[in-house]
């Protein structure tokens, strides 16, 4: 039997080098053929409100929504760690949010992904004293979309890369379990993931982090529009899904992906 994947698992990956692989799923079949591929992290992502339920953005996701998925993938019974969203607006009070990690935990997830900053860090101090897991997604935020003034690098002047870094910081301390970079320049994400003892996982963070994470859809080329800098189409050299989910995990563990143009 397959030795489970734990926050363990990922500790010992970071403290020997070895890159890990992360994936979203958001059903019990593709949960199933990434498991078989060798990916490491599934993550139940608030991006199923865009590539299934058709929105233009994460915020419509609902924790009933996040419920299904989660229990979706968990019936997979794969050895992968399995990840869940607190969606949008289910975090606005310390209570509410212990409630929405504990039903998703309940739901079949390890970890709680919340969004956020230095702000976080009471909420993850009361999730870690309760056995709940947390990374924090910082950076590009999606939640944040409309604060941000759209999908942007973040990060990349001096003060606001200072603050990004002193917040993982803090962070760390307060008990997250790991931390998620989106859409940052690669010198920062080194700069965060030197100065942490945490794993930190990258989507557009370039290739000096632990870990790598894409959406699923996207890394199967069905994005609509323009796919994002940080994308590469694994299915476009491949014959299957099977052998895509498989092409991507050996190019993040041998860390051929990122390449240069898939960094900021």
């Amino acid at each position: 039997m397959t030795r489970p994947i734990t926050i363990q698992t990922l500790n010992e990956r970071r403290s020997t080098g070895q890159p890990f692989s992360c994936l979203t799923a958001y059903d019990a079949t593709m949960a199933t053929l990434a498991g078989e591929a060798g990916i490491e992290v599934l993550l139940i992502g608030d991006s199923l409100g865009m590539v299934l339920q058709g929105h233009a953005s994460t915020l419509p996701v609902t924790l009933d929504d996040m419920i299904y998925h989660t229990r979706c993938v968990a019936r997979a019974d794969t050895a992968c760690l399995i990840m869940a969203d607190l969606p949008f607006m289910t975090n606005t009070t310390t209570t509410q949010t212990l409630r929405a990690a504990g039903l998703l935990m309940q739901s079949g997830a390890h970890v709680i992904k919340i969004e956020g900053e230095a702000w976080l860090a009471e909420t993850v101090t009361a999730l870690a004293h309760r056995g709940v897991p947390v990374c924090v997604h910082m950076g590009l935020t999606p939640q944040s979309v409309n604060a941000l003034g759209g999908y942007r690098v973040q990060g990349r002047d001096t003060g606001r890369a200072d603050a990004m870094l002193e917040a993982a910081m803090t962070l760390e301390q307060a008990g997250a379990s790991a931390i998620l970079l989106e859409c940052v320049p690669r010198a920062l994400a080194a700069r965060i993931r030197e100065a942490l003892a945490v794993p930190v996982i990258g989507i557009g963070a370039g290739p000096d982090v632990d870990g790598q994470i894409l959406v699923m859809h996207d890394m199967l080329g069905a994005t609509t529009g323009r796919p994002p800098k940080f994308v590469k189409n694994f299915m476009a050299e491949s014959d299957s899904i099977s052998d895509a989910f498989r092409a991507y995990h050996e190019a993040v563990t041998t860390r051929r992906f990122p390449a240069p143009e898939h960094c900021f």
